[in-house]
């Protein structure tokens, strides 16, 4: 009998593809873990998923799961490589997308121009028909004009349509009926409705999350075609499962439904790995930190939870008021400050890193593809931190004549020698995720020094040991892999649903508390039935559900989870100091005020086999065994130390040592500062003490 059980997960990031291969044999207890990374191949992103199996010499055919994540949603949207999109709304709101939110950013600037509108006014048509906000009927649906939108639509060459109908969150029959008839009269054309994809309220939110999601459907569509066409021609015969925002797996029909939920799906794969990392070694409380080769990515996690919101947009910045997409997403903040951030100076002689990025063709000018920008990349390697002899793993061999030739330009424009000049680029790049990681922690309420930094990402424990410091962490924890790591936690993931509804509620009305629970009780059992058509077995369907409760009168809510078994009727009491706790958290204050139910969210999670990682053996190596030599390093704020080199493959559980240090991996760098202390624990993670 074979007990070999096979998980692949692969992750498709701006500059890299990754693939982690997970193998364990029940009956031996033997695991064999691999990894392999290449260039993402943009814009046929899949092509460079089916490089990736063939370097690491995946036998599709063996394969038991697979998952993947990837950025050709959030790509196709900030590129604008969408479709062309139409929009049918209910009549009087055709300009919802227009009007938007008073959320100006840049307020006191006078030539300021408003975001325009992925869907424009001439493809924005209305149907008449009316709902009210608790879904009762108004006005019935009028369809007679459909066919002559939907003409027009033809003649205009629309490829997408997106339906979003008032107040369709709590009804959602009118909308039903509209999809109907669009997909009667027009078959062959991308469709998608509110509904489907979420039941919470506000009208422009939800406009322009429809809207979003039809432009990059029929792209994201062609691309899981792309791929699971080529797997299978790979002889690959399992499920393929898609990672989504909300740090869960899901079928790659339901992914093909709504693809707008795979906005963020490699850097929630990555916080979901952290948090069940945590768990295995005793750290619940973590600060993530992702850097990749474009953007660093940071959330916080609580008591082992990622915490999921659907407050999200794309381009939100100081001068851009950005798009929301009202889908589950993890709680993250985004900067584009990575290992491929491009150096430069502005008209007043300043430095800055970022955001743009050299991608990974040309690539830092380390690279050798004829790229002339300095990243922080290039920055490191001049300062000593990464080894020219064991660029990107011995892959490349480091052009460090390009390295200095564009250091020495912005040397010259600013007027410093160019030792000065990579270590301005490097205290940037860290004064940048610094204040990222602030707006995960100090900024709502939770003090960083009672956290653990972990880091990931193919830079992240480059950087992670000086950001530690200025936040006043005491632990840096370095997963053994690392710059995989996203495509590591999808090999832990389940899948996953996340059901927000809205649903309001005085608590202080005889009787509502009882009836709401009913109303619950239904939904949660919905939440269940859901995985039946996927063969998950209801004992193995663990649901979480989260009160959104505010006070009276006010706008926005806190989620307020529910313990099991606990109930709003019997337990409110409970509820209400956890919200007020909750509430203090976040803001400072508590009030003497009644309480409102806005809704709910239903987390529902469908067990799949997950292989558990087994601790690493010990040989009895020595940890000098280990030690490649010593190199001068340039620690910028700290002084230039000679630091000893370590081979992190032959790293070995209850190993310690001390920096000044450098341990190599093909895939990283952990930079370990004069002072620190350095422990392997028992899965080959590295436990970095700030303070020895």
């Amino acid at each position: 009998m074979n007990g070999k059980t096979v998980r692949v997960a692969t992750d498709v990031g701006g500059t890299f593809t990754d693939l982690v291969y997970f193998e364990s044999d029940s009956i031996t207890g033997e695991q064999t873990i691999r990894t392999a990374k290449v260039d993402t191949t943009a814009p046929n992103f899949a092509d460079g998923v089916l490089n990736v199996i063939r370097k690491a010499n995946v036998d599709l055919d063996t394969v038991d799961f697979l998952a993947h994540g990837t950025t050709v949603v959030i790509n196709a949207l900030t590129e604008r490589r969408g479709v062309k999109t139409a929009l049918i709304t209910t009549q009087g709101f055709r300009d919802v997308l227009e009007i938007a939110r008073a959320n100006r950013p840049d307020y006191f600037n006078l030539k300021w121009v408003k975001p325009a509108p992925f869907v424009p006014r001439y493809l924005r048509r209305e149907v008449a028909g009316r709902l009210g906000t608790s879904g009762q009927e108004r006005e019935p649906l009028d369809l007679s004009q459909l066919p002559e939108i939907l003409e027009a639509f033809r003649a205009d060459k629309v490829q997408a349509i997106a339906i979003c109908l008032l107040h369709a969150y709590a009804n959602p029959a009118h909308e039903q009926a509209l999809l109907r008839e669009v997909r009667r009269l027009w078959p062959t054309v991308s469709v998608v409705a509110s509904h489907q994809i979420t039941r919470e309220w506000r009208e422009y939110e939800r406009s322009s999350t429809t809207a979003l999601c039809a432009y990059i459907q029929p792209i994201a569509a062609r691309y899981l075609d792309d791929l699971a066409d080529g797997l299978r021609e790979g002889g690959y015969k399992a499920p393929l499962y898609i990672m989504q925002s909300n740090c869960g797996v899901d079928s790659v029909e339901h992914a093909r439904e709504t693809p707008i939920t795979m906005v963020e799906s490699g850097p929630a794969s990555g916080f979901w790995a952290a948090a069940e990392l945590g768990k295995l070694i005793d750290e619940p409380n973590i600060l993530g930190l992702d850097i990749g080769g474009t953007t660093a990515k940071c959330a916080l996690i609580r008591n082992g939870q990622v915490s999921i919101k659907t407050d999200y947009w794309i381009e939100r910045n100081r001068i851009n008021a950005g798009y929301p997409i009202m889908v589950p997403v993890v709680d993250l903040v985004e900067i584009g400050n990575g290992g491929g951030s491009i150096a430069w100076v502005d008209d007043f002689d300043k430095l800055h890193v970022g955001p743009l990025s050299a991608g990974a063709v040309p690539g830092p000018a380390a690279y050798g593809n004829g790229g002339t920008m300095i990243t922080t990349t290039d920055a490191n390697l001049v300062l000593g931190r990464i080894n020219p002899d064991y660029f990107c793993g011995g892959s490349i061999v480091a052009d460090l004549p390009a390295v200095t030739r564009g250091l020495n330009d912005l040397g010259q424009r600013l007027q410093l020698p160019t030792d000065e000049v990579a270590r301005g680029i490097v205290r940037l790049a860290n004064d940048n995720m610094v204040n990222a990681l602030k707006l995960v922690s100090l900024s709502r309420g939770h003090d960083p020094r009672e956290l653990t930094l972990m880091a990931f990402g193919g830079g992240g424990a480059m950087h992670a040991v000086a950001l530690a410091q200025e936040l006043g962490v005491e632990k840096v924890i370095v997963p053994r892999s690392a710059s995989v790591f996203s495509a590591w936690g999808m090999t832990l993931s389940d899948l996953r649903r996340d059901l927000f509804i809205n649903r309001f509620v005085d608590t202080t009305q005889d009787g509502s508390l009882a009836q709401t629970q009913q109303f619950l009780d239904e939904l949660t059992g919905r939440a269940r039935e859901q995985f039946v058509t996927e063969a998950i077995h209801p004992q193995q369907v663990e649901l979480q559900v989260l009160c959104k409760l505010r006070y009276q009168n006010q706008e926005h809510s806190v989620e307020v989870p529910l313990n099991p078994l606990e109930s709003l009727h019997t337990d409110w009491a409970a509820i209400e100091q956890r919200f007020h706790d909750l509430y203090e958290q976040h803001y400072t204050y508590r009030l003497q005020a009644p309480l409102e139910i806005i809704g709910f969210h239903i987390v529902a999670v469908g067990q799949i086999d997950k292989l558990t990682p087994h601790a690493l053996p010990i040989t009895g190596r020595r940890v000098s065994e280990a030690c490649k030599g010593q190199r001068l390093v340039d620690y910028a704020q700290e002084g230039i130390h000679e630091a000893s080199l370590y081979d992190y493959s032959l790293l070995e559980p209850l190993m310690t040592f001390f920096g000044p240090a450098i341990v190599e991996d093909a895939g990283t760098t952990v930079v370990v500062h004069p002072g620190n202390r350095v422990h392997v624990d028992r899965l080959g993670n590295l436990h970095i003490m700030i303070h020895g």
